[in-house]
């Protein structure tokens, strides 16, 4: 039987683990050992600043893995100082993490991959072309989040996450949500649970799980058009849960959390930034309290299939690309009659492809088929 991993463990699995074993290990080691490897983000117990008994260090050590991914490449975008990393798993699979500054100083979120490639198919991303790999287990989630800040100053720390980059999050549901009590246990990653937000492509069956088990972390829905047939060939997922059952489960979730629904929508320049998008916004979801953040997108490589499938010719101009700043200002007027706060997000790391929808290293991409589409990748 494989040896659980230490990084994806809580103090309580923790402790179960040392008592089956006859170790009579102690909730407060538990939490010490992980605060230890999780917060403090190191793998030496010897070195622990509250030492345990040598017969808990000697069993956790026995029974549990600590390995990490190895880090290939770290890319800062310096016009606006994200910063990328390339990790190659134990298993030599890659995937990326992205480190982005907040506005209060010393303050940084980290952008999360949940897989290895995506299956979404999105037609706006880069991700989905290289196709699905694997899902990416949880403790290589929290080593991502551990590589992020590895270099961080002492009065510097990650106080956000999200889940928003490679994959499909819903898809990998279980591990995702392990990673995220991870990330907000008070010896873990020390973040507050509504710092932690978890991005889906429309998966209607992981929503309504969702809603039901009463998380705290927010779920953003990737909506990008509430026109169906314009969805259908940007989102493909929605061939398989159509519009409507989508805003069925936002709704659900809007009952049960009491909160405002977070929808993303990728601004695409002369495609769902019109009057209908509006009148369909509001006839979709008319009466739930939203919170709608925009997106520009980020330019990518076309697929003529794709484009094909959208009505775009090889020199059209709007092959996803940004509004300009005069259609956008209609947009957001014309948006102001569903009375509901909407947030400018702001998608940086272009220079380092570390931004919307371009999260596909280029190690993976060398050796790929490119798909027609992928999941969305947008950062906050």
């Amino acid at each position: 039987m494989a040896r659980p991993h230490l990084l994806a463990l809580s103090p309580e699995e923790l402790v179960e683990l040392l008592v089956a074993h006859g170790v009579p290990g102690t909730p407060a080691e538990a939490r010490r050992v992980l605060a230890h490897v999780v917060s403090d983000g190191q793998r030496d117990l010897r070195t622990m600043k509250r030492p345990v008994s040598r017969g808990v260090r000697q069993a956790v050590e026995a029974l549990t893995v600590d390995e990490r991914p190895t880090v290939l490449e770290r890319a800062r975008d310096d016009a606006d100082g994200f910063e990328k990393l390339l990790l190659r798993a134990v298993d030599g699979e890659t995937f990326e993490v992205v480190r982005i500054p907040l506005h209060r100083r010393g303050r940084f979120s980290v952008c999360l991959s949940s897989q290895v490639g995506c299956a979404m198919r999105c037609a706006f991303c880069a991700t989905g072309r290289l196709g699905l790999q694997r899902n990416l287990a949880a403790h290589e989630m929290v080593a991502s989040l551990l590589a992020a800040r590895e270099q961080l100053g002492p009065s510097e720390r990650v106080s956000g996450a999200v889940f928003m980059g490679q994959g499909e999050p819903l898809a990998n549901y279980d591990e995702v949500l392990r990673t995220a009590r991870v990330l907000s246990h008070p010896c873990g990653g020390r973040i507050d649970a509504k710092n932690i937000s978890i991005s889906t492509a429309g998966l209607v069956p992981q929503i309504l799980r969702y809603a039901e088990e009463g998380h705290r972390y927010r779920l953003i829905v990737s909506l990008h058009s509430a026109i169906a047939d314009k969805r259908r060939r940007l989102l493909p997922v929605t061939g398989q849960w159509p519009l409507e059952e989508l805003a069925a489960a936002i709704r659900r979730l809007h009952a049960t959390t009491r909160d405002r629904v977070t929808v993303a929508w990728v601004v695409l320049g002369g495609i769902n930034t019109g009057a209908d998008e509006v009148q369909a916004l509001q006839a979709l979801l008319g009466g739930v309290p939203l919170r709608i953040n925009l997106i520009d997108v980020n330019p990518i490589d076309h697929d003529a299939g794709m484009d094909s499938q959208l009505g775009r010719g090889a020199n059209d101009p709007t092959r996803f690309t940004r509004a300009t700043p005069a259609e956008l200002a209609r947009f957001l007027d014309g948006l102001q009659v569903l009375g509901q706060p909407i947030v400018r997000r702001y998608s940086g790391g272009q220079h380092r492809d570390a931004a919307c929808g371009m999260l596909a290293s280029r190690q993976q991409a060398a050796g790929s088929t490119p798909l027609p589409g992928p999941s969305d990748a947008q950062l906050p």
